[in-house]
C-alpha cells in the first residue's frame, strides 16, 4: 500500500476491522493508524454518522492486543493519577488542551476530507476527557497513534506504559483475532446501545455497569 493512499480503508480493512471488534464496524472513513505488517490499529470514524447521529470519537482504537493493554492500565488506576496531575502541573495541562485542540482540528480536517462537512452539535467536544480530565486512554491512544508522538502527552504516556505488552517496533498481530473467522454480520455489542450518547451519559452507563458488578460480588 502506498503512503498516499495508506489511511483509505480497502474492504480487507474493514473486515479486519469487524474481526478485531467482533462486530460489523461502520462509517470507517479512513485507517489512523496501522501496524508495521499493515493491519489497521485506530479506526478513523466518520464526525456523523450515517443516520445522522454526531460522532465525536474520531480515533477509535481497535487492536485487540492494544486495546487489552491499555485496559491494564486503566484498571491500575492510571487515569485518576493524571487526572490529578492535570490539577497541579500547568505545563502538563497546557499541552493535554493542545492535544484537545488537535483533536478538533483533525476532526473538522477529517469531515472536509471525507465530505462531512461541519458537525455543530459536537463543535468543542472532543474525547477523552480532554482537556480538562482523562476518562478514556483508549481514546488518548488512539490519538496518540493517529496523530504521532508529540501530540497528545498522556496519550504518549499510556503507549510507554503498554510497553510490556506492545510497542509499535513489532507486529503483535499474530493469534490477536481469529483471521478465518466469518466477518461478523450482527452487532451483539453495547456499541449499538451507546452510540450517539453524550460523554456524560456515556459515564453515567459505565458507572451503572461498575455498581451492578459491585451488587453482585
Amino acid at each position: 500500500m502506498s503512503e498516499t493512499n495508506a489511511t483509505v480503508p480497502t474492504q480487507e480493512d474493514l473486515d479486519t476491522l469487524s474481526r478485531q471488534l467482533g462486530r460489523p464496524v461502520r462509517d470507517v472513513v479512513e485507517i489512523g493508524a496501522r501496524c508495521v505488517c499493515g493491519n489497521p490499529l485506530v479506526a478513523t470514524t466518520s464526525p456523523r454518522l450515517s443516520n445522522g447521529i454526531p460522532f465525536p470519537t474520531t480515533f477509535y482504537l481497535t487492536h485487540p492486543v492494544i486495546t487489552a493493554a491499555v485496559s491494564r492500565l486503566e484498571a491500575a488506576g492510571v487515569m485518576t493519577t493524571m487526572s490529578e496531575r492535570l490539577q497541579t502541573d500547568t505545563e502538563l495541562a497546557d499541552r493535554y488542551r493542545a492535544a484537545h485542540e488537535n483533536y478538533l482540528q483533525s476532526r473538522n480536517a477529517v469531515g472536509q476530507r471525507t465530505g462531512v462537512g461541519a458537525v455543530p452539535e459536537i463543535d468543542g467536544v472532543s474525547a477523552g476527557g480532554m482537556p480538562s480530565r482523562v476518562k478514556c486512554l483508549h481514546v488518548l491512544v488512539g490519538h496518540a497513534l493517529a496523530a504521532g508522538p508529540g501530540v497528545n502527552p498522556l496519550g504518549d504516556e499510556a503507549l510507554e506504559g503498554i510497553s510490556e505488552w506492545w510497542d509499535g517496533e513489532q507486529c503483535w498481530c499474530a493469534g490477536a483475532w481469529d483471521t478465518e473467522a466469518s466477518v461478523p454480520s450482527r452487532d451483539l455489542s453495547r456499541h449499538t446501545r451507546t452510540q450517539g450518547l453524550t460523554p456524560d451519559e456515556l459515564e453515567q452507563k459505565r458507572a451503572e455497569r461498575r455498581a451492578a458488578v459491585e451488587d453482585n460480588k
